[in-house]
C-alpha cells in the first residue's frame, strides 16, 4: 500500500492508535461506499493497487467488490497478514438462464496465529461488518449489529447465509480455493464491460452503519429505489432519476455527479 496512513484516515481510524486487522476489516465495511457509477457511465475499472488508493482514498470515491476487497487486502499485506482472494457467485435473486459468472470477490486471511477468516467488505447489499472463521459450521451463527450469518457446504462451495424474517437465505458461494490475478481481471473486465452486466446497465450505491444500518439506492431496470435497511425488514421509495445526483451528495457522501443528457450520471 502506497500510503497506509491516508488509507487508515480514510476509513475514520488514527493511524496512532494501532488499529487490529478485524477493526480495520469494520472501519472500512461502514466507511467506503459501494457503487458502480465508473462502468456505469462507460468508464473500465482499474485493480491496479495505485489506482484504487487514488480512487477510493484520494478521491474519497467508492467502489465494488473487486475494488473494495484488493484494497483492503493491499492494507491487510502491509500489516503482515497472509491474503487469498476466492472467486464466488452471488446467489441472491433469480438464477438467470445458464447460471451466473463468478462476479464476486472475497478473502480468506491468515492472522499472525495462524487462523484463518472469511473477510468481505464489499458486497454491495449485506456485506459482512466484521470477519467470521473460515469454513462452513452451519451451527455458528455470527452476529454482527443485528445482522446474522452463517456458513454452509453446498457440495465443492462454501455458502454464506444471512437470517431475515424469512429464515435463513444465501448471499453468495465461493470454491475455497485461491485464484490468480489473471482470473479476478478477466472477470472484473466482464463485470465493468459487458452490455449485460447490471454494473453496466444498472446504477446502485450503498452504504453501511455502524449500528447495522444499511442505505441503498438501485436503478437496475425499473423505477429509481432509495431503501433503508435493517434486520427488522426494508422501507422502500420511489425517486425521480432527476434526484440521483443530490441522493449521490446527501445520502452516499459522491458529490459532484450530474445527470447526462441520456439520464445517465455523468
Amino acid at each position: 500500500m502506497l500510503d497506509y496512513d491516508a488509507y487508515l484516515e480514510r476509513i475514520g481510524v488514527s493511524p496512532a492508535s494501532s488499529p487490529s486487522w478485524p477493526e480495520i476489516h469494520r472501519a472500512h465495511a461502514t466507511s467506503i461506499p459501494f457503487e458502480n457509477l465508473d462502468s456505469h457511465r462507460g468508464l473500465p475499472v482499474s485493480l491496479e493497487p495505485e489506482d484504487l488508493e487514488r480512487k477510493m482514498v484520494g478521491a474519497r470515491r467508492g467502489g465494488y467488490c473487486f475494488e473494495h476487497n484488493l484494497l483492503l487486502a493491499s492494507a491487510l499485506e502491509h500489516e503482515g497478514l497472509k491474503v487469498e482472494p476466492m472467486l464466488a457467485r452471488v446467489r441472491r435473486g433469480e438464477e438467470p438462464t445458464g447460471g451466473r459468472a463468478p462476479g464476486h470477490l472475497v478473502l480468506r486471511v491468515t492472522d499472525n496465529d495462524g487462523t484463518s477468516w472469511q473477510a468481505d467488505v464489499g458486497f454491495g447489499l449485506g456485506t459482512l461488518l466484521d470477519p467470521i472463521p473460515f469454513g462452513a459450521d452451519p451451527d455458528a451463527v455470527h452476529e454482527q449489529s443485528g445482522w446474522r450469518f452463517r456458513v454452509i457446504e453446498d457440495g465443492d462451495e462454501l455458502v454464506l447465509q444471512t437470517q431475515g424474517p424469512g429464515g435463513w437465505s444465501d448471499v453468495y458461494g465461493f470454491r475455497p480455493v485461491a485464484v490468480p490475478r489473471a482470473d479476478i481481471e478477466m472477470s472484473n473486465w466482464w463485470i465493468c464491460t459487458h452490455p449485460r452486466s447490471p454494473f453496466v446497465f444498472g446504477l446502485i450505491a450503498s452504504v453501511n452503519h455502524d449500528d447495522g444500518r444499511r442505505e441503498a439506492m438501485v436503478d437496475w431496470s425499473g423505477p429509481l429505489q432509495v431503501m433503508s435497511i435493517s434486520p427488522a425488514g426494508v422501507e422502500t421509495s420511489e425517486e425521480s432519476r432527476a434526484a440521483i445526483p443530490a441522493l449521490l451528495a446527501e445520502r452516499f457522501d459522491l458529490p459532484g455527479f450530474e445527470l447526462g443528457p441520456d439520464g445517465r450520471v455523468v
